[in-house]
């Protein structure tokens, strides 16, 4: 399992089954209806022993974030018991492993009443966790806040001529303002809106019906300094000033009546010097030297990936949000980026205004390198295409004089510029082959882009003489199944198979992990790709947000991140489906660092659910884990000998 902001593609649909060997012994509550194991799948173990009452999931700890319906899971010791959980019967595979999807009602604390009973002993426990509870307000107050719905919080810098948006929930029919401590009022007006959908509904459920919330309000508030001063914009940024005076914040009020609820709005807001801050991208300030050289760049904070700058790409600041940094890419064109990453350049540094030089392309037996001379460091980005890759240069003009193609051999058929913009330049190269990789970096003022050659793939025998990278995900982190299975523990169990079979059809293997050590994200990519490896594949097994029914969303899924890896994890998904025989969750497009590299294609397969009492049992089994491994080798053959019939 990989953890992901954005969540995962699902298609939901689910029949109940009988009960047959290999599945829960109980019969359940239609909500409750045991996931249908695959025929492929090996049978469940019967397991007898003395009852035992463990919850895996969620831990003790937790703070559980659903609206009203989530799961649970454990094991009883025994695939004899009977269990009962807040009066509902839930089903109990034969290993003693149980999974429930309960109703809960609107609580801060949800509580779980487990009891378990067999022919001869009987066991109960009460299980409490915290959750979380969207979009209900308090009961029987007139007027209230929702102090944890103020937005924008924190640290803010921006322009004295810039609007700021402000937002809070409220009682629906009051008069919401805020108040600043000179007295300045500025009213926040309603502002109705749909009610919000938490993302693992809104990816792996059915939603739900539109419901208009009217106890939202917003306003605008022109750049002014609020609150205790932050410092400067590049300064340490902390979130809360714990210093500052009781009445040096801001206050938002709302009025019902005679009624008023207040609340302190914890924002400081200051302006930017009229001085431009000009900074250059370091993503290893700390000199640990186990980076990717490479800094994030988001539309918005907290936004999915959307820009890549290397070391030493400058740009000017316009503005930030507590940790992150607002640039100015062109005129027409923004990003931000963490501000631990933003290393300050003296005061005085113009803002960068790049001329992007002659171009000159030069073959190697792997790569080609396209060197584009730019007279300063200007952030670009690159979209790839199927047989093209296109880098736009912002923040500046083209003087390209010439372009020197490589060898006659050239994977660069064309290269081809043009100004788009006033500072936009946009450089397009045709492939004669597909996209296989790429990387860049600057070496002075000159931009590398290395271009990867595809590798000479024997048609007859796809996978010969071919470096596989294969990743056992995890640890750290990773999911538990019912049983106490570590999902890296059964990743790396599955990994190992893989090697076995992939070593056996003559290809060559780099595992990134060979025990139950921890190992960084980076640190795996990093190693393929000094490499060269011709393909990284990452294995993993899957788990569910909060809230969602896992009845009924499960199955087997492949993720990408770069256009190029689509066939691969196509190919792959297939074998996976064909094999396993579990529901297709199909591939999708996943902001995951384990395929964000750039120099080969890659995939992270989520074969299994080990969430899923079943699947976790035959995750457990030699055989369970050479069904998924010999699909995945499969996916291999089948992309690479496609792969070599387009050469």
């Amino acid at each position: 399992m990989v953890l992901a902001r954005w969540g995962r593609l699902a298609i939901p649909a689910l029949a109940a089954v009988a009960c047959a060997p290999g599945r829960p012994s109980n019969p359940a509550p239609r909500e409750n209806a045991p996931v249908a194991s695959a025929p492929a799948l090996p049978e469940v173990p019967h397991r007898t022993g003395p009852l035992d009452i463990r919850v895996v999931y969620p831990q003790p700890d937790a703070v559980m974030q659903f609206r009203d319906s989530t799961f649970i899971f454990g094991s009883v010791g025994t695939g004899d018991a009977r269990l009962v959980i807040n009066g509902q019967t839930v089903p109990v595979w034969p290993n003693g492993a149980w999974l429930a999807y309960l109703a809960l009602p609107p609580d801060t604390v949800a509580r779980f009443q487990l009891d378990a009973r067999t022919t001869t002993d009987s066991a109960s426990l009460t299980y409490v966790v915290r959750r979380t509870i969207p979009d209900v307000p308090p009961a029987g107050v007139t007027a209230w806040i929702d102090t944890l719905s103020l937005a924008p919080r924190g640290q803010v810098w921006l322009a004295p001529d810039e609007y700021l948006p402000l937002s809070v929930r409220a009682t629906e029919g009051a008069d919401v303002r805020l108040r600043l401590i000179d007295g300045t009022v500025i009213p926040l007006v309603p502002q109705p809106q749909l009610a919000e959908v938490s993302e693992g509904v809104r990816v792996f459920g059915a939603g739900r019906p539109d419901t208009w919330r009217r106890d939202r309000y917003s306003g605008e508030l022109r750049g002014r300094p609020i609150g205790p001063d932050p410092g400067t914009v590049l300064g340490r940024g902390d979130s809360v000033s714990v210093s500052a005076a009781p009445g040096s914040w801001p206050t938002v009020e709302a009025i019902v009546g005679t009624d008023t609820a207040r609340a302190r709005w914890p924002l400081q807001v200051a302006l930017l010097d009229t001085v431009p801050v000009v900074v250059e991208f370091d993503d290893d300030t700390a000199h640990v030297g186990t980076t990717d050289s490479t800094t994030i760049g988001r539309a918005s904070p907290g936004a999915t990936y959307a820009w890549f700058f290397p070391t030493g790409t400058r740009a000017q600041v316009t503005g930030r949000r507590n940790g992150d940094v607002r640039l100015r890419l062109s005129r027409s064109a923004e990003a931000w980026v963490p501000a631990a990453d933003a290393r300050a350049l003296p005061s005085g540094v113009p803002a960068p205004h790049g001329t992007v030089g002659s171009i000159t392309i030069t073959s190697t037996p792997g790569y080609e390198r396209v060197r584009v001379p730019v007279s300063q460091r200007v952030p670009f980005r690159i979209v790839e295409g199927e047989r093209a890759l296109s880098i736009r240069l912002f923040g500046a003009v083209g003087d390209v004089n010439f372009i020197r193609y490589g060898a006659t051999d050239s994977l660069v058929r064309r290269l081809s510029w043009e100004q788009t913009a006033a500072d936009e330049v946009a450089i397009t190269l045709e492939l004669a082959r597909p996209v296989w990789g790429y990387r860049t970096r600057w070496e002075g003022d000159d931009l590398l882009f290395d271009v990867r050659r595809p590798p000479m793939i024997d048609a007859g025998r796809p996978l010969s003489g071919r470096l596989i990278a294969v990743d056992p995900g995890h640890p750290p982190a990773g999911a538990t199944g019912p049983t106490g299975l570590r999902e890296a523990e059964a990743n790396l169990a599955v990994a190992v198979i893989v090697k076995r079979l992939l070593e056996a059809d003559g290809a060559r293997v780099l595992m990134t992990r060979t025990s139950d050590i921890p190992l960084d994200l980076w640190p795996r990519v990093a190693m393929a790709e000094r490499a060269d490896a011709d393909v990284l594949v990452s294995i993993h097994n899957n788990a569910l947000p909060d809230g969602v029914n896992p009845f009924a969303h499960n199955g087997t899924s492949v993720y990408y991140n770069h256009p190029r890896s689509i066939p691969l994890a196509r190919d792959i998904q297939a074998e996976l489906l064909k094999v396993l025989e579990l529901r297709d969750l199909g591939i999708g497009r996943g902001d995951l660092a384990l395929v964000r590299g750039t120099w080969m294609p890659s995939v992270l397969t989520e074969g299994l659910f080990i969430m899923v009492p079943d699947q976790e049992a035959a995750l457990r089994t030699s055989r369970g884990q050479e069904l998924y491994a010999r699909a995945v080798v499969a996916g291999l053959r089948r992309f690479l000998g496609e792969q070599a019939r387009t050469q």
